[in-house]
């Protein structure tokens, strides 16, 4: 009976055993210790990845803004991109162009478009309903042979007339476009015209403040806009250089960029847009 007493207590006790506050402390150091050295080795990958996540966030910015830019150089009117400072791209768009009837058909029908006088209509060879998208309506800008002269220059309406209604034309397959009365004071090499949108007569890029944006407006001025336009970016540095006088019908535009975060990195870009000047 007392060998039985003495195994209970031997068992009680045993249970009733834990680690005492030595241990406990000494645990703690240990995991602290461990814990600080994963933590050195982990730092620097986890820092990388956050780095790399703004940096292509910041990239993913840049390429868009860039590849904008370069889309609407690229339709703009030939000869009329132009620049007044290093941190201002201007240019008037297009939507569409096409083919004008030079001389009626062998019938004599067709609405040819006459350069000995002041014309208000002529014949668009195609259907203009079979591009909707960029299909011309009154109110757009009809522009023939820009080349940025002085007699031929769109910027003053030398060589551009309001379209005052499209309609079918006198042949099966070409659309009539009705103009103000122009007497254009060029034909073109290749019979080509070109139309501006009613709703953007110019376009202008303009880095101001630390900002990009894009205006629009409809008189056409010798200075880019000083305020207003649609906000592309922020944070942004920029470096715009126009090389059309030597190139002639072949410019190049270059874009340089600096794109910068709320945590100071900072993204860089260069990148270089074909304009063809070819009217």
């Amino acid at each position: 009976m007392r060998a039985v007493s003495r195994w209970w207590a031997t068992v009680r006790t045993t249970k009733q055993a834990g680690f005492t506050l030595v241990e406990l402390v000494m645990v703690i150091v240990i995991l602290g210790v461990l814990g600080s050295m994963v933590a050195v080795f982990m730092r620097g990958p986890i820092d990388a990845y956050f780095a790399g996540a703004r940096r292509a966030a910041l990239t993913d910015v840049a390429d868009t803004v860039v590849r904008r830019i370069a889309r609407d150089v690229q339709v703009a009117l030939p000869n009329s991109v132009r620049q007044t400072n290093n941190q201002c791209l201007e240019f008037i768009p297009t939507r569409t162009g096409g083919r004008y009837r030079t001389q009626p058909d062998g019938t004599g029908a067709g609405d040819a478009l006459d350069f000995s006088t002041a014309d208000a209509s002529f014949d668009m060879l195609g259907s203009n309903s079979a591009v909707s998208a960029q299909a011309i309506v009154a109110g757009d800008v009809v522009v023939v042979y820009n080349l940025g002269i002085s007699g031929a220059d769109a910027y003053n309406a030398d060589n551009t007339s309001p379209v005052l209604g499209v309609s079918a034309g006198s042949l099966a397959g070409e659309t009539k476009i009705q103009i103000t009365p122009k007497q254009f004071p060029l034909a073109s090499g290749s019979h080509r015209f070109q139309v501006i949108p009613a709703d953007e007569k110019i376009v202008a890029y303009v880095c101001r403040g630390g900002n990009l944006y894009r205006a629009t407006h409809h008189a056409y001025s010798s200075s880019c806009p000083s305020t207003g336009g649609t906000l592309i970016a922020q944070n942004v540095s920029c470096a715009i250089t126009y090389n059309g006088s030597d190139l002639q019908r072949n410019a190049l535009v270059q874009l340089t960029m600096g794109f910068t975060d709320s945590s100071g990195e900072v993204v860089s870009l260069y990148h270089e847009v074909h304009v063809n000047n070819t009217p």
